[in-house]
Formats: structure tokens, sequence, C-alpha cells
């Protein structure tokens, strides 16, 4: 989706899931801070293209994803306002937003790896590119909405993508078949994300405390 070969069904497929989830986890963040409207909407375009964009200027990719495309903001528009509709009915609101923002980690970082390699760009470029793209979204919409980033406080996030974008980056070098292995990684990316949501794999903290 960002910048790929139209003949990559999977990843773009999964790309267009991916922006709908991705403004989904938006919607309900700005559900929950009693925003408006208009505040849903804005907030999930910058989570669904924010990282994006911010991948695509740092490595002077143009033109950006949503300037090509600006049918993705009425995509993203109207997964705002359907779940608007349907949130009351959505029972379990946080498992909704973990699994829905798991799959926007991992399809993100994919997409991002695939556009820094098609740039040539080096192998750790190419994994920093697709954890900007999975990454930053979430990192904004959690901002915006004053809240400590899910990526600072949660169960292994990043971790997720830096292995997400290593393991799909495998098939550059090995010429596999690309459609199976978007597929292995995104099932891959999803069942160690929410594995580590489930079990709470999480990375070492630092406690520093003056006091003692």
């Amino acid at each position: 989706m960002w910048g790929l070969p139209s003949s990559d069904f999977v990843l773009f497929g999964l790309s267009l899931v991916a922006i709908a989830a991705q403004a989904m986890t938006a919607a309900l963040a700005a559900g929950r801070r009693s925003m408006d409207w208009v505040g849903v909407c804005m907030l999930s375009c910058i989570t669904a293209l924010g990282g994006g964009t911010i991948r695509d200027v740092l490595l002077g990719h143009y033109p950006l994803v949503w300037v090509e495309r600006p049918w993705l903001l009425g995509l993203i528009v109207a997964a705002s306002l359907l779940t608007i509709a349907i949130a009351r009915l959505v029972h379990r609101l946080n498992v909704a937003f973990l699994v829905l923002d798991a799959i926007g980690l991992v399809v993100f970082t994919m997409a991002g790896c695939d556009v820094a390699w098609q740039m040539n760009a080096s192998l750790p470029i190419v994994i920093v590119a697709g954890m900007i793209t999975g990454c930053a979204g979430g990192v904004l919409r959690d901002i915006l909405c004053n809240e400590v980033p899910l990526l600072f406080r949660s169960e292994l996030y990043a971790s997720v993508s830096v292995v997400t974008g290593l393991f799909y980056a495998t098939a550059f070098g090995l010429k596999l078949n690309a459609e199976l292995w978007t597929a292995l990684t995104f099932a891959l990316g999803i069942s160690f994300r929410l594995l580590a949501i489930r079990y709470k794999w999480e990375m070492p903290k630092f406690v520093f405390d003056d006091k003692k």
C-alpha cells in the first residue's frame, strides 16, 4: 500500500485492513476522551497515516501516500464513522482496541520495510523504516489523547515490530514467494503481539529511585 506494486495483492489488501484498523483504534481512543466527530476523524487520519508520512519524509520518498491516493482519507473517515456507530455494540472495547492495534503494527511494519527496500536502503534502515511506520502512528494517537504511548508502557511492542521486520526482510535476500511470505509474516507478527499481551511479556524496566 505504501508505494507497493499492485501485484502484491496480499500486502495491498492487508494494508487497507490495517489502515481501517488503525483508524478504528483512534476512534475508540477519541471516544474515551469525548471528542467530537471532527476530532475523531482527524485523530484517525493522524494515526493511520502518521507513521508512513514520517517515514517518507525521513527517507525522501515522495509523493506522500495520502497525497498520491487521497481516497485513503475517505476510507479512514468511513472507518471512523462506522466505529462511532457500532461502539456501543462492542462490549470489550479494550480487547478490540489491542487486536486492531496489533494488526496495524504488523502490517505497517511490513509496508515500511518494503518501501525502504525498494529505495535500496541497507538492512538496518529497512528495519528502522518498518518500525517507524508501524509504531509512530500509535504513538501520535496516544500523545494527542494525553496518554503514555503503548510503545513505552505495555507488553512487547517495538520488539514485535523489529522481529516482524527482520523476518519479512529475509524474503528479500532469499527471493521467496512474496505473497506466501507476507502471509507468514503477518501470522507471526500478530501471534507474537497477542501472545505478549496474553502472557504479559515485557522488556526489562529501568527503575531508579534517588531516595535510596
